[in-house]
C-alpha cells in the first residue's frame, strides 16, 4: 500500500510567526498533535504539542508571545506519498518519531501519515509492532543512559 492512500489530506499549517498559543488552539480544534510551519511556501519546521510543552511552557515562556519558530523542530524528516507503507514504517522506527509531513514528487506538501494511520492500514501486524517497539525501545535506552549518566555524575556527591 502506498502512503498516499491512507495519509491525512486535511493538514493545517502555521508560520514562524505563529505564537505557540495560537499552535496549540489550532492542535486542540482540529484534534491533531503536529503542526507543519511554512514559510515563503516550503516547510521549514515542525511543532508538536510536546515540542511547546517541554522548549517553552517547561522554560517558563509566554505562550502569549513565544513564537512556534523558538520551539520547533527545524530538521523536517518527509516521505513522498508515493512510498510504500513499510518503508515509511521503517523510517519512523529508525528515527524515533511517529508522524512525518508526505509531499509530492515536486516537493509541495500533501498530507501527514502517523504510526496510527499505519497500523489501521493493511501493513502486516508485525511490521506496525517493530516500528513502535523500534521508538519506544530506543527512547528508553536514551533515557536509560542519561539516568546512568546522572548517577555517575552524582555519585561524587555528597547527600544532604
Amino acid at each position: 500500500m502506498l502512503v498516499k492512500q491512507c495519509m491525512i489530506r486535511d493538514v493545517q499549517l502555521g508560520s514562524p510567526e505563529t505564537t505557540i498559543k495560537e499552535a496549540a488552539q489550532k492542535m486542540r480544534d482540529g484534534d491533531f498533535g503536529a503542526l507543519p510551519i511554512a514559510e515563503n511556501d516550503r516547510l521549514i519546521g515542525m511543532v508538536t504539542d510536546r515540542d511547546i510543552v517541554i522548549r517553552a511552557v517547561s522554560e517558563g515562556k509566554d505562550p502569549n508571545s513565544t513564537k512556534v519558530i523558538d520551539c520547533m523542530t527545524k530538521q523536517v524528516l518527509y516521505c513522498y506519498e508515493d512510498q510504500t507503507l513499510e518503508e515509511v514504517a521503517k523510517n519512523l522506527g529508525d528515527n524515533q518519531i511517529r508522524r512525518v509531513p508526505v509531499l509530492s514528487r515536486e516537493k509541495r506538501l500533501v498530507g501527514i501519515v502517523a504510526l496510527g494511520d499505519i497500523a489501521v492500514s493493511n501493513v502486516s501486524p508485525k511490521k506496525v509492532e517493530e516500528t513502535l517497539s523500534d521508538i519506544s525501545q530506543r527512547g528508553n535506552q536514551q533515557k536509560s543512559k542519561e539516568d546512568q549518566q546522572q548517577a555517575s555524575d552524582n555519585s561524587g556527591r555528597r547527600q544532604n
